[in-house]
């Protein structure tokens, strides 16, 4: 059983969900009332197991990340025993769980959602980096309806790169990733983002994914030829946009940058979601104390620069 208030500050409500490896829970700020979702990490599950890495590059990614349409996270503790992120409560839920109740969106509130979601992922790939698991299930939406980037586990920084300036990390969930991630080959992160960004406009709109089959080999045939149907309340703009993300080759692929100059994404679009933003403005509290009490918080953490991103190496360090 979690504590009811958490290290003096958190008062934990409902559980909202679990993994593997951890429990998200809804809380209340004892300090200014307001609630956030705080993810339960037990460091016992993750050491020394790839999950270690991804919570690095979890709060890494989101550490440099200030934007309307993307999770932020406010607080980093820790314990001897457990880990937690304290992050920006989505209290609309799962944007998938919206798009099941009604089957598939009409085409202007697809292209809303569509807006939100590539405003967000252009402000990522400007900040170097590029998400790898977009999907509806990690898409969450605010009280008001807005879409809201979350989950950057799979998430790649700049310094993650190769020599060759490419990515080499076959990851993602495959219905949603583009063919060259799985290759043998580097690929650029930004385009595989702008993959599935096709993908999930078509589920959007249609209410159920363009390529998909319980073979994955099968699916990535289909893939590879481009082998799908458009549904015929499909408008002849949209077939254009999808038949551009979805191209297998990433170099002739439309990039983030070319989809928001089309003329069928400007549509409509809330200029509010593209204000100037200054990732400076975040507040990042990071709690130290001393090693004697289990329930403290420990010195785990160390800020060294925006530039220079997070040490997150005494995280995972059960000996402090």
């Amino acid at each position: 059983m979690e504590p009811r208030i958490l290290l003096g500050k958190y008062q934990l409500g409902r559980l909202l969900g679990r993994g593997g490896f951890a429990k998200v829970f809804l809380a209340q700020s004892l300090i200014d009332g307001t609630n956030v979702a705080i993810k339960v990490i037990n460091k016992s599950s993750i050491m020394n197991t790839t999950m270690e890495p991804r919570i690095i590059g979890e709060v890494s990614a989101m550490h440099r990340l200030n934007h309307p349409n993307i999770i932020r996270i406010h607080e980093v503790m820790a314990t001897k025993t457990k880990i937690h992120l304290v992050m920006e409560y989505a209290e609309g839920g799962e944007l998938f769980s919206k798009l099941s109740h009604h089957g598939r969106f009409s085409e202007p509130v697809a292209r809303r959602y569509f807006q939100q979601l590539v405003s967000a992922l252009h402000f990522c790939h400007t900040n170097g980096i590029t998400h790898r698991d977009i999907k509806p299930q990690n898409l969450l939406l605010d009280c008001q309806g807005n879409l809201k980037i979350s989950d950057f586990g799979l998430s790649a920084l700049p310094e993650q790169l190769n020599k060759d300036g490419l990515l080499h990390t076959a990851c993602g969930t495959p219905a949603y990733t583009a063919p060259e991630v799985i290759g043998f080959g580097g690929y650029d992160g930004t385009k595989s983002d702008a993959w599935s960004c096709g993908i999930i406009l078509f589920e959007f709109l249609a209410g159920y994914l363009p390529f998909d089959d319980s073979n994955i080999v099968v699916m990535y045939c289909k893939i590879y030829r481009r082998e799908f149907v458009y549904p015929s309340w499909f408008s002849e703009a949209v077939r254009s946009v999808i038949s551009r993300l979805l191209d297998p080759n990433p170099d002739t692929r439309m990039s983030i940058e070319e989809l928001m100059e089309v003329d069928w994404f400007k549509n409509s679009i809330d200029q509010t979601m593209l204000p100037r933003y200054d990732h400076q403005d975040c507040n990042y509290f990071i709690k130290y104390s001393s090693k004697a009490n289990a329930t403290q918080v420990m010195n785990a953490f160390d800020i060294i620069s925006m530039s220079s991103g997070l040490d997150l190496s005494a995280l995972f360090e059960g000996g402090n």
